[in-house]
């Protein structure tokens, strides 16, 4: 069976189910809230925001154009992304081993859980994955050519990486780190053509320094300013390697480990590959040493990592590894089709299944309600307290008035409230995210008993919204209207 899957014709029929399977379960499941947030910047085009750099907004707003505002366009150019990442991934494994095992490299890549996550939701990792797929080809190119025109690509393929994810600053990084301790490469050193591709991403990546030199560095004081916080502790790091194991699905992850390792030598032809994954584990470790690692902050390193597993596939040598290679696509196939029934149907009773919450299933309902009272003139508009309950607000209900009370800086060019303040209005809130002393230091007439509004999800615990009027406001200058 993989050896039918892993010649070309094959795999690339394989990939093209998986795209498609990705664009039907982007139609149908509900936005996360971090994919409403990101399709409200769709909404207000700019070089920058406070979380991320601008690439997402801009893919957003493309399928959006096509698609209307809807799940499916939110998430349409995303989703597509994963055949350009694909191309970039065999065509990379062209260069460093037979056309069977390139093809198997880019469906393990398609089947990994990450890929079937990250390059389905509208969030900033799926150009991310991209941009690191293109930047590994051409450093492929580079070492099978000698050509260093090649550079100039890998900078274009940088600075958009960098427009997407500051996270491409570590292949920056681990390309440093491979020109010093490659003594094959090290020549590169005193050529002018990388520092001619590092002008290229700086000139691309130019628009969003601006805005930052603009905005008080605010991304780059967000996603840095976590570096180095919290106590010692190994449990992060536990945490860490679980979730990639999860994210990889763990036959994958076992060959990746063992192509890891090796590639790690530096006679290998991929330890460009190994080095470029050293360096982002190794700022990943540091990290969790002290604080949380999120487990689709590597996903960066993924195009790489499917590589070097398809690199360790055999079915030839040793029984242990044999079974291992033979079954790892089987097995992550069948993990993908889990974790997309689990997130259309919630068939698994879990106890704390974390989708209904991400997925916002069952919000509508509690939008609807708040869109009824709005309507039937209890309250002119919807205060808010974090992001994710505004943005939802603005999509599913977008004909909502909707202030939200604090974290101004998420909106910074977004319009004030104005006279609407003067006006009756409701606050809503996930029960358990409650702000109300917040509420009440800006409004003079606030209800003393709320009204919970929620859903219960067939698996998981039941989600409730706090729901109370809000009057008087007490100053002029509060909140944004995202």
């Amino acid at each position: 069976m993989v050896r039918v899957l892993t010649t070309p014709r094959h795999a690339a029929i394989a990939i093209l189910v998986l795209v498609l399977l990705r664009l039907v379960m982007a139609a149908l499941l509900p936005l996360s809230g971090d994919e409403a947030y990101y399709w409200l910047w769709s909404k207000h085009l700019a070089a920058g925001y406070y979380d991320h750099p601008p690439a997402i907004a801009f893919l957003i707003r493309a399928g959006t154009a096509l698609f209307g505002d809807t799940p499916l366009g939110a998430r349409l150019f995303p989703v597509l992304l994963s055949l350009p990442a694909s191309w970039f991934i065999w065509q990379t494994a062209l260069t460093l081993m037979d056309a069977r095992r390139a093809a198997l490299a880019a469906l393990l890549f398609n089947l990994t859980l990450m890929t079937a996550v990250e390059m389905l939701v509208a969030t900033p990792d799926a150009p991310s994955i991209t941009a690191s797929a293109a930047f590994i080809w051409c450093l492929a190119k580079l070492r099978a050519t000698g050509d260093g025109r090649w550079w100039l690509a890998a900078g274009a393929a940088a600075g958009l990486g960098l427009l997407s994810k500051f996270a491409a600053l570590f292949l920056g990084a681990g390309t440093l780190f491979w020109l010093v301790s490659d003594p094959r490469a090290r020549h590169w050193l005193k050529s002018p053509w990388p520092y001619a591709g590092g002008a290229i991403a700086a000139l691309i990546f130019a628009p969003n320094l601006l805005w930052q030199a603009q905005h008080d560095w605010a991304t780059f004081a967000f996603q840095f300013g976590r570096v180095g916080h919290g106590h010692l502790t190994l449990r992060f790091i536990g945490e860490f390697l679980g979730a990639q194991i999860g994210l990889a699905t763990p036959l994958i992850f076992l060959l990746a480990v063992l192509g890891l390792a090796r590639a790690s030598h530096r006679d290998s032809d991929s330890y460009f590959l190994a080095a470029l994954i050293w360096t982002g584990l190794a700022y990943f470790l540091f990290h969790g040493l002290r604080d949380r690692v999120q487990g689709n902050w590597p996903c960066f390193l993924y195009p790489a990592l499917a590589i070097l597993a398809a690199g360790a596939f055999r079915t030839e040598d040793g029984k242990l590894l044999r079974i291992v290679s033979t079954t790892a696509a089987p097995l992550a196939a069948a993990m993908l089709l889990l974790v997309y029934g689990q997130a259309l149907f919630s068939w698994l009773p879990l106890k704390n299944d974390p989708m209904p919450r991400l997925l916002a299933r069952g919000f509508q309902p509690v939008g609807n309600v708040v869109a009824q009272m709005v309507k039937a003139g209890i309250a002119e508009g919807v205060l808010t307290t974090d992001y994710e309950t505004t943005a939802w607000l603005r999509f599913y209900q977008p004909q909502l008035k909707v202030i939200q009370l604090n974290e101004a800086w998420r909106w910074p060019g977004a319009p004030a409230p104005g006279t609407l303040l003067n006006r009756k209005l409701l606050y809503l809130v996930e029960t358990k995210r409650d702000q109300r002393d917040l509420v009440r230091r800006y409004f003079s007439q606030t209800a003393e008993m709320p009204t919970e509004l929620g859903n219960h999800p067939k698996s998981g615990r039941a989600i409730t919204y706090a729901l109370f009027p809000v009057a008087g406001a007490k100053s002029s200058r509060i909140g944004k209207m995202p």
